[in-house]
């Protein structure tokens, strides 16, 4: 192919990427406003027709547990947040709907982690985006796998999945979010100076390798190692969600994590998705035609969610640098990160995310919480009880 042309259809593709961006971010904008009001449903958004055939085979199969563990010491919360607001009616029917039809595609229940048994030590696993990149299965990431599935026959009635946006700063949010049945987290947030805003029980929570050199400094000293292993002692019997296998530049990260863990014996449940995760989520997604080009981890944990969560509220869901008021937002509650979805080298299209997930919470199948939000405040003995 002539070089000329080469570069005069580069040149277009990229002229389309942009364009279509935009045309994201501007849609998106627009229903913003609109968050907070329920439409009348409509069952077929969203929703694959029947005669669609999955794009991944599912082979269902007896699947794991996780504990609803709380802290033994938890926080008293002031009592200055306004209540939510009462419109949004949870649409049972639909959320069905979604289980059901999420479910011809994975099975969160297995998908959740590979299991010690179907791998031994030594192994070679070629990464879910780099297959020419592969990395072998260390004796210390073998004995962290789990025998069942961290999620085996678990099932809660309210579940909030906590995304690190700084929508959440000044939000109150905190024991609201807490008053669920599990509360998932994303990549390891840090809590304590936040739960005001952010809550403070975790059920389940995320940690990208990246993670480990962006928050800790790749553990190069005692005090980092120190503030790493507080983070994960807090968890107290959680589920840490490790994806190893996506990408290749963080196998170094993942074995100095485990290695620790390990030999300070910590209280956590750590999990390894599948390889075939991330393509089975965004097949779905594609089916309905929301084009995405990586899941982020939120829209991950929403769509594993909808297997073991009747109703599901979302919290720090926000890709935009200014609220709906037109007031900053900082990318993410706790660090100075600059906003970088637009960027055509992102994996992610965070925008189309949300508003998909804005369709969805008008239609009752979720609750996007944006704003101010809280709950009356449980007695003091109610809070250090369970």
């Amino acid at each position: 192919m002539p070089l000329v042309f080469r570069t005069l259809l580069f040149g277009f593709v990229t002229l389309l990427v942009v364009l279509l961006i935009i045309d994201d971010i501007a849609e998106v904008e627009e229903e913003t406003a609109n968050i907070g009001h329920s439409k009348k449903m409509n069952l077929h958004r969203l929703i694959p027709k029947p005669h669609r055939k999955a794009a991944v085979h599912v082979n269902p199969t007896a699947l794991t547990t996780a504990s609803a563990e709380t802290y033994r010491h938890r926080p008293i919360y002031n009592n200055t947040a306004k209540h939510s607001s009462n419109s949004w009616t949870f649409n049972k029917t639909l959320s069905h709907l979604i289980r059901k039809n999420i479910l011809r595609f994975l099975d969160p229940e297995r998908d959740i982690s590979i299991l010690k048994g179907t791998l031994k030590p030594g192994d070679i696993i070629h990464y879910v985006f780099d297959r020419h990149s592969t990395t072998n299965i260390s004796e210390n990431l073998y004995r962290l796998l789990p025998t069942v599935s961290p999620m085996k026959n678990q099932h809660y009635r309210r579940c909030a999945i906590v995304g690190n946006s700084g929508i959440l700063l000044n939000s109150s949010c905190g024991p609201e979010i807490d008053s669920h049945d599990f509360v998932i987290r994303c990549n390891l947030a840090p809590v304590e100076e936040y739960f005001q805003d952010v809550g403070w029980r975790t059920n389940l929570v995320t940690m990208n390798p990246s993670v480990v050199q962006r928050a800790f400094q790749d553990l190069v000293t005692d005090e980092w190692k120190e503030r790493f292993l507080r983070r994960l002692r807090s968890l107290s019997g959680s589920v840490l969600w490790i994806p190893a296998f996506m990408a290749k530049g963080g196998e170094e990260r993942v074995e100095w994590a485990l290695r620790l863990i390990l030999l300070h014996t910590v209280d956590i449940r750590t999990a390894f998705p599948s390889l075939r995760l991330l393509h089975a989520v965004r097949g779905y997604w594609l089916t309905n035609n929301v084009h995405i080009k990586r899941p982020t981890t939120g829209l991950l944990m929403y769509t594993m969610a909808t297997r073991f969560c009747e109703e599901i509220h979302l919290y720090g869901f926000w890709p935009f640098p200014l609220d709906p008021q037109g007031k900053p937002v900082k990318y993410h509650y706790y660090d100075t990160l600059k906003y970088e979805y637009t960027s055509s080298s992102s994996p992610h299209t965070m925008p189309l995310e949300f508003r998909t997930l804005s369709t969805l919470h008008r239609q009752g199948a979720l609750r996007l919480h944006t704003g101010v939000c809280g709950i009356q405040q449980r007695p003091q003995k109610d809070l250090q009880s369970k």
